[in-house]
């Protein structure tokens, strides 16, 4: 299966907090909040949503196609990801602007505090899925990651109108997209990734309920951070998997998008539902054992054992014809 990722490339700037953030928050000062926290460790590292998924993608073995816009800075991301297995030929590289940055301060208790200049990830807009197709041959699912608003719209649109399967994953931009825009963007996914907190904003700014919301979309990732995910589909599977206990948390920050490589990359095995969710939770605990969105490095053999550890052994034997086939950049992957 040739999936395209589409979403925001950007440089994550990570900080560390040693305190709580609650400790400084005066609840009848809220409305005039001026704060500024002293940090410990600071770790400059590449994310943004789109490489981020397409890291965890081409460290399974598949050869995604990344989708975005870029600034003139973008070359040493570029070469990371090719060295990595992830198709870039296709990213918009602006002449004005630069990539987008993501600012984020993480305390004790793993709240963040973050913010998001958009930079080129403006001119997302004018990519066109249609002459990507006509470049790079056939695509098989289309991932609408955070983006652009106006661009995840027009993806959203020209998937449906080019017959493209589409994956709606509109997480932060939910706050920044209005209610019809959010229908227009979920209604009739092939999947619908989002987190608990957001399930609700669905909820409130589309005015569905969550049954009419999974009667709209063919299958329905709803992660529980710790308590793992859960997945509804059409056909009436509602299903929980638990979480892969990790040996301490590192950072929070990307383990969304890796559950979401290792849940795509198991539906394109033609795996069940249930296994997907199993690797894209092995993929989420690795990724939160690690500072930074793309520095994990694991072997087939060691996701198997998780997988056997956390599911039972049958999970890990259904999986190892395709992470030991599949996955030579587990094997040996580009180091950071």
């Amino acid at each position: 299966m040739r999936i395209a990722v589409t979403g925001s490339i950007a440089t994550d700037h990570l900080m560390t907090f040693p305190g709580r953030f609650t400790d400084h928050l005066l609840e009848d000062r809220l409305h005039t909040v001026s704060l500024s926290f002293l940090v410990d460790e600071l770790e400059v590292r590449r994310g943004g949503v789109g490489p981020n998924i397409c890291f965890g993608l081409a460290r399974l073995g598949l050869t995604p196609l990344l989708l975005g816009a870029a600034g003139q800075d973008f070359d040493s991301y570029r070469a990371w990801l090719e060295e990595n297995g992830v198709d870039t030929t296709h990213v918009l590289v602006s002449d004005r602007h630069q990539t987008a940055r993501f600012v984020c301060t993480t305390d004790r208790d793993n709240n963040q505090i973050a913010s998001f200049y958009a930079g080129a990830m403006a001119e997302a807009r004018h990519l066109d899925l249609g002459r990507v197709r006509e470049l790079a041959g056939a695509v098989d699912l289309v991932l609408i990651g955070a983006d652009d608003p106006d661009a995840m719209l027009r993806h959203a649109a020209e998937c449906r109108a080019l017959g493209i399967p589409f994956a709606a994953d509109p997480s932060q931009q939910l706050a920044r997209i209005p209610g019809e825009g959010i229908k227009s963007l979920v209604d009739g996914a092939a999947y619908l990734f989002g987190n608990e907190y957001e399930r609700d904003l669905l909820t409130k700014h589309t005015g569905w309920t969550p049954q009419e919301i999974a009667e709209r979309v063919e299958v329905w990732v709803t992660t529980l951070a710790g308590d793992g995910v859960r997945v509804q589909s059409a056909d009436g599977t509602d299903l929980q998997v638990p979480a892969v206990p990790v040996a301490g948390i590192a950072d929070p920050t990307g383990c969304g998008d890796a559950l979401r490589a290792g849940f795509l990359a198991a539906r394109s095995w033609n795996l069940s539902l249930e296994r997907a969710a199993q690797l894209g939770c092995a993929m989420a605990a690795l990724t939160l054992e690690t500072v930074g969105t793309q520095t994990y490095a694991a072997h087939p053999e060691e996701i198997l054992e998780r997988l056997a550890s956390a599911y039972g052994e049958q999970v890990s034997t259904d999986f190892e014809p395709w992470l030991v086939r599949e996955s030579p950049r587990l094997k040996a992957g580009t180091t950071p």
